[in-house]
């Protein structure tokens, strides 16, 4: 399969990237960061996206949405990244809508997809409960209770978690941490008694939480999936997942990139351009160089998804790996080449720089799936 974008495809970005840069610019993070805005984005902005398909890209056309594929997302996904637009777009319409989409049962997909594709629900997945993404190390316990489960325990690190109108949580109903058998996903109201959320917003400014489940009811109902075989179901929701953040990262990094050689050309020293310097241009192409690569692989990884989701891993965690380096390296390239100033506030590669640093720590950062890699493992 080529790895060049459709002519659908480019029309997809074009509109994306029109939409984003004129209501979402690096001004709007900074200016819900300095409001100490309550939410962490923009409903309104969230009810364009949706009145555009946006939020409906991976929900099947029958319950409202587009019907479309991973590359579809990733592409919305590098457009965000270029602008760091905070958005729910990530949590709900990637996570939310793919987890509902492969493992809900008829009720539930006709019972959320058709909000998600409408934007008027909003969703999280609770995976992680430690510092670093470690899946199998689940430790949030699901007791059989009636006809249903009690969970009890914590969940870390819940991308856009203060605001969703659903959770869908990992948890363990067999077996010990570390085990592959023993989790179940299941949907459940955050307003359910039990449930405390606590917002932590990251240092890139987006938002986040800490959720506690104090022995929360839940009914067989609300298990996504089989129970205690819920890892197939989250593996692939995760590597979509992995997949989307690459792709924000090669936005991010194509973005850190423009800016730093516009500012090549402006800066002076010495009486000439400081581009015209020879290290600086050489060090400025092969940072070129290596955000094209990793573009390619990106893009590899999200048709490997499209095409059969069981046998993409390897392909996603090479691009999440790689894409990790190439935004760190872009971002402190960027940095270095603004001298003293790009450590700066006023100036927006700081900005960047943070949100390269969560994005490597979504879902796995390079070491996670190097090591991935290195083992041979599909997980």
């Amino acid at each position: 399969m080529a790895l060049v974008l459709t002519e659908e495809q480019s029309m997809l970005r074009d509109s994306a990237r029109g939409l984003i840069s004129d209501k979402a610019p690096v001004a709007h993070l900074r200016g819900l960061r300095d409001s100490k805005d309550a939410t962490g984005f923009s409903r309104e902005l969230w009810k364009t996206f949706a009145e555009m398909g946006f939020s409906g890209l991976l929900v099947p056309d029958q319950f409202g949405g587009s019907g479309l594929g991973c590359v579809e997302a990733g592409i919305v996904m590098e457009e965000i990244g270029r602008t760091l637009m905070p958005s729910p777009f990530l949590a709900t319409s990637v996570l939310a809508a793919s987890a509902l989409s492969r493992g809900g049962s008829e009720a539930q997909k006709a019972q959320h997809l058709p909000k998600i594709a409408d934007g008027s629900l909003l969703a999280a997945l609770a995976i992680d409960e430690g510092a670093k993404h470690r899946p199998l190390q689940t430790k949030l316990q699901a007791t059989r209770a009636g006809n249903g489960f009690k969970l009890s325990g914590d969940k870390a690190f819940v991308v856009d978690g203060h605001t969703a109108d659903l959770l869908i949580v990992a948890a363990r109903s067999a077996g010990s941490a570390g085990d592959k058998n023993g989790l179940t996903l299941f949907l459940v109201d955050p307003k359910a008694r039990g449930i405390a959320v606590e917002r932590t917003a990251m240092v890139d400014s987006h938002n986040a939480a800490r959720i506690v489940f104090g022995n929360v009811e839940v009914n067989a109902d609300s298990v996504l999936g089989e129970v205690d075989q819920g890892l197939g179901l989250l593996e692939g929701v995760l590597n979509i997942g992995r997949g989307a953040v690459a792709s924000e990262m090669v936005g991010l990094s194509d973005e850190v990139f423009g800016r730093t050689v516009a500012y090549l050309k402006e800066r002076k020293q010495f009486g000439k351009a400081i581009g015209e310097f020879q290290a600086l241009q050489h060090r400025a192409a092969e940072l070129y160089i290596d955000i094209e690569i990793t573009r390619a692989a990106v893009l590899k990884a999200l048709q490997a998804l499209d095409t059969d989701i069981a046998k993409a891993a390897t392909a996603v965690s090479v691009a999440k790996a790689r894409a990790g380096t190439t935004a760190t390296l872009a971002v402190q390239e960027g940095v270095q080449m603004h001298g003293g100033m790009g450590m700066t506030d006023q100036f927006d590669i700081g900005f960047f720089m943070k949100r390269a640093r969560v994005c490597q720590e979504l879902f796995g950062d390079s070491n996670y799936h190097t090591d991935q890699l290195a083992s041979g493992k599909g997980y």
